[in-house]
């Protein structure tokens, strides 16, 4: 019986090491959007948005500990739409509760927090993209608060917390809609609100490019990311310590490569057959629409079927960009096709890899999910436009929002902050 007792402490050490270690690769890619968005963002808006990338971290942080965790992990919610509110974290397991938890205690409670928290940061970061070049920092900084701490946790609730949606059957391995969907769609409600950056558009509806001023760190920042998507699929299997759950981490992590590369290689196709040439920013959101779009479903393909998904997100993604400045959608990273439109793809694919799957239940999430943040994050964004503003003056958009709103510049030596 000692013996007993004794691997399964080193089990749930094991599986705790793994579940930090993956949150520690999660946490990881914070600097992979950071990275991305400074490099496809103007040399004059690069350190504000340095600046909400570390600021939303640490906010998503806090409000999540206070709040958030306990709303998508209730003790005992209400019901299954409304989970109820509760604050702080409790205490963690002792050997007793694993020990007489019959294998069901198998990490450490607060690795669990970590592991989540850091999703929330990633649904947080989407949207920082999406509203580069023009939003003010503090508004953004308000809603970083509210969809941290009460927006995320509540959809979060209905899918990873058990309720309504998990009870339908819906499907969510990692999050191409729990944490992608949300963070697009709020990223979308934030960018209707806010209007394109001045001299996107023009009057006939002609579409001028505004180029990234870095892309060998935007290139970087989405290395950056795949590799931190290894834990963010990996680690959502949530348990290494045995043979079978190491196996299937390891086809988590193949088929999640094999998707990102697919979807590289079929936007690199795509935006050829497009432009005319192999345009750098499409490769790179391919790589990431491969990623989102096997993130509902990493373990149950194969790796040649994996590599068709990513590749069909890659696909989607070319397709979504150019859509979304037809209708004068302006997304300077292309935040919300990746991780919206792409997220959705995701989740109706798992239709065709997991037998399980049912297409009500995937198409019941995709219009819960976006349709709730989207009706909450438009009246927070509403809000914040009604009582501070969120977009910044023309004259600080022209000269740059590192200036206006932060006091500085990334690049003092080669921008001029009085030239656009």
């Amino acid at each position: 019986m000692e013996n007993l007792n004794k691997i399964i402490e080193l089990s749930y050490a094991l599986d705790t090491f793994y579940f930090l270690m993956s949150g520690a690769l999660v946490m990881w890619m914070a600097a992979g959007f950071a990275m991305l968005e400074a490099g496809l963002v103007r040399a004059k808006n690069t350190t504000e948005i340095l600046t909400k990338n570390v600021a939303l971290f640490a906010i998503a942080c806090v409000m999540y500990m206070l709040v958030g965790y306990n709303i998508m992990y209730p003790a005992e919610a209400v019901n299954s739409v409304w989970p109820g509110i509760s604050f702080l974290l409790g205490e963690d397991n002792t050997v007793e509760d694993v020990l007489s938890s019959d294998g069901e205690t198998y990490y450490s409670s607060l690795s669990d927090f970590f592991f989540q928290v850091v999703f929330v940061a990633t649904a947080m970061s989407i949207v920082s993209g999406a509203v580069a070049e023009r939003m003010k920092l503090w508004a953004f900084l308000f809603f970083a608060v509210a969809m941290t701490g009460f927006i995320y946790p509540i959809q979060g609730f209905w899918k990873w917390g058990g309720g309504f949606l998990d009870e339908l059957g819906f499907l969510d391995f990692a999050g191409s809609g729990v944490v992608h969907l949300c963070g697009a769609t709020a990223a979308f409600a934030g960018v209707l609100l806010l209007g394109a950056r001045k001299g996107k558009y023009g009057a006939n509806g002609e579409v001028h490019p505004i180029p990234g001023c870095n892309m060998p760190l935007a290139t970087l920042g989405t290395f950056i990311l795949w590799l931190g998507w290894f834990g963010f699929n990996g680690g959502s299997e949530l348990k290494i310590s045995d043979v079978g759950e190491a196996n299937a981490v390891a086809m988590v992590f193949v088929n999640t490569n094999a998707a990102a590369a697919g979807g590289v290689v079929a936007a690199l196709i795509t935006s050829q057959f497009l432009f005319g040439k192999a345009d750098l920013s499409m490769v790179l959101n391919g790589a990431l629409a491969g990623l989102v779009a096997i993130t509902a479903e990493p373990l149950t393909p194969t790796p040649l079927v994996s590599t068709l998904i990513g590749a069909v997100g890659g696909v989607i993604v070319v397709f979504a960009i150019v859509f979304m400045d037809k209708v004068k959608i302006d997304d300077p990273v292309g935040a919300i096709s990746v991780h919206g439109v792409v997220g959705m793809w995701g989740l109706i694919a798992v239709c065709f890899s997991n037998p399980d799957a049912k297409f009500s239940a995937q198409l019941i999430g995709v219009v819960s999910i976006f349709a709730f943040v989207f009706i909450a994050s438009l009246a927070v964004w509403y809000l914040l436009n009604a009582v501070m503003g969120i977009r910044v003056s023309e004259e600080d958009e022209y000269h740059g929002v590192d200036f206006s709103e932060c006091g500085m510049e990334a690049y003092p030596e080669f921008t001029d902050s009085s030239k656009g």
